[in-house]
């Protein structure tokens, strides 16, 4: 095993090899989110992915192109923070008319305060750089009323990593990750009938209250294809399940063409009922 690894599999017997020395003192998690799904669910959600997908390749998601499938803990950061402070915002109001041979334009422009204390829990980030942080987004969100703390015994059957990023180095991204979310929640509350609104002024300061080391279940799916890698992962948890599915270039141009001819069709009947309306 590699440095990042804490729980695999003997390559002779199959049995669970859990590194407990990993997982100890500094790298012990707090709390874990077991699996609720399986590697069977997860092979089902690769083979359902054609659904509302017409310009992927045909074969593209047979079970025989599955190079790997692994259920692995992976392991987040999860960030309590309390957002504080205001922002100011120039709201205008567009309204123009027409007297006569006149034209009116009346811009209103008002400006707009909005602030508080916005509390948040378990904002995760993912604290290994083995994993793409993209498709880790992209699973998110866990419930983390499921939460629980640590046994070595739920690893069992699994693989599990343990983190290379220090917490500390991505207390930013989490703070901007709430800050982010507390300007959107006060930006879409200045309703009404504005036309526009521009930030004039944002005061908003993130202070983390508590950070926790959590290992949480993801399904990963290794794909070959075309001689090409494709990655795809399913949230162990709520079976959410993304991934990088590729165009079936061919099919794509007949596609379109197909749809350019109808198109054609279509304004040429509408302009030829015109015509005989006409006459």
């Amino acid at each position: 095993a590699d440095e990042q690894t804490s729980a695999t599999f003997c390559v002779y017997c199959g049995n669970t090899a859990i590194l407990k020395n990993k997982l100890s003192g500094e790298f012990q998690p707090d709390r874990i989110i077991p699996f609720k799904t399986t590697k069977e669910q997860a092979i089902d959600a690769f083979k359902s992915i054609s659904k509302g997908r017409p310009l992927m390749p045909k074969k593209f998601n047979k079970t025989e192109n599955i190079e790997k499938i692994r259920g692995i803990y992976i392991p987040f950061w999860l960030y309590d923070f309390e957002v504080t402070g205001d922002i100011e915002v120039n709201a205008s109001i567009h309204e123009s008319w027409t007297v006569g041979d006149t034209h009116y334009d009346k811009k209103s422009t008002y400006l707009v305060t909005r602030g508080g204390i916005m509390l948040y829990d378990n904002i995760p980030i993912d604290g290994s750089t083995r994993f793409d942080n993209a498709i880790m987004n992209t699973i998110e969100p866990f419930d983390y009323k499921e939460l629980i703390p640590y046994n070595h015994a739920y690893l069992s059957g699994f693989y599990a990593e343990k983190y290379d990023v220090e917490g500390d180095s991505l207390l930013s991204e989490s703070a901007e990750r709430a800050i982010n979310s507390s300007r959107k929640m006060l930006m879409n509350d200045i309703n009404g009938r504005y036309d526009s609104k521009v930030m004039k002024h944002d005061g908003l300061q993130a202070k983390a209250t508590e950070r926790l080391y959590a290992l949480l279940p993801v399904w990963m799916v290794n794909v070959k294809y075309k001689g090409k890698q494709h990655i795809f992962a399913m949230n162990g948890q709520t079976g959410e399940f993304i991934g990088d599915i590729p165009i079936d270039i061919p099919k794509t141009i007949i596609y379109y063409i197909v749809l350019f001819l109808i198109i054609l069709a279509i304004c040429i009947l509408i302009s030829y009922l015109g015509y005989q309306g006409g006459i």
